[in-house]
């Protein structure tokens, strides 16, 4: 560990934040109208699976964000020495269904800081619990992983921020949905999550300031349609869900979302057959 990082670590490590949001009609509304026919079957009452990644989002004034749209670091975030940051998976855990109406309490903690040295370069993760609290009780535990990125680097010779090396073997799925991820749908799942992360809807800084191919695709709308997926094919609460990013999905480019035949295994696969996100479920079946 270094010297950064045993600052970082000392300063922010068990650092706890805390807000209400409420499960409205109208989020309900909007998300299914951004998600639909993609979701799992349930009661009228009860909100989709996925909308919790909605609720609470970090809201800063525009004098108070980053150069990528984020609200900028220090805030309910440490400041990794990195400029670039990505969802890189997680694990959740659902022990209660959020119901329209709810008023939800979300704790957030900085649980861990850790510096890598990986084949693009020097990487930084940031794990980050989530607790959401409905009058219930527990709803949704969680643990999100925030990777940290040196600058991608254009120009001169310099790589672009080209996806790593993924799987390419179709493998056997019981269920696949077919989803053209346009960059209308990614600017309604911005809107409705308050991102302003603007590798999801500014071409030009996507393609030139972080060297992608174009506009990304959210990690939490990919993980959306994995766990509805993994909920339509009878998995059901409590229950355990693993993701993890391997390859950035690229808006207006197929994408299938499978579910493998045990049901236990989901993944979004796109047009080449390169594995973009995967997951793992355990949960009783419905």
């Amino acid at each position: 560990m270094n010297t950064t990082q045993q600052d970082l670590s000392a300063q922010w490590h068990g650092r706890q934040t805390e807000s209400i949001d409420v499960v409205s009609e109208r989020l309900v509304e909007s998300f299914r109208a951004v998600f639909e026919p993609h979701l799992a079957p349930l009661p009228a009452d009860t909100a989709p699976l996925g909308i919790h990644w909605c609720l609470s989002p970090a809201i800063a004034g525009m004098g108070r964000l980053g150069a990528d749209g984020h609200p900028a670091k220090n805030l309910s975030l440490p400041p990794v020495p990195l400029p670039r940051r990505m969802w890189a998976g997680g694990e959740l855990q659902v022990h209660d269904h959020l119901r329209v109406g709810d008023k939800v309490r979300k704790v957030s903690t900085i649980q861990d800081i850790v510096r890598k040295q990986g084949r693009s370069g020097e990487l930084w993760f940031v794990a980050v619990g989530h607790t959401y609290h409905s009058d219930r009780g527990l709803a949704l535990s969680e643990r999100q992983d925030i990777v940290y990125r040196e600058a991608a680097g254009l120009g001169n010779g310099v790589s672009r921020n080209t996806s790593p090396a993924a799987p390419t073997t179709i493998r056997p799925a019981a269920q696949v949905w077919s989803v053209v991820p346009s960059s209308t749908l990614l600017f309604r799942y911005s809107a409705i999550t308050f991102n302003g992360h603007r590798i999801h809807y500014d071409w030009p800084y996507a393609t030139e300031a972080e060297g992608y191919e174009g506009l990304v695709v959210h990690g939490p709308l990919q993980a959306t349609l994995l766990l509805n997926l993994a909920a339509s094919q009878g998995v059901a609460i409590p229950l355990t869900f693993r993701y993890r990013g391997i390859a950035p999905a690229i808006a207006d480019r197929a994408l299938t979302v499978r579910a493998g035949v045990d049901g236990r295994r989901v993944w979004t696969q796109g047009e080449g057959g390169a594995v973009h996100m995967e997951a793992d479920i355990d949960g009783g079946m419905a």
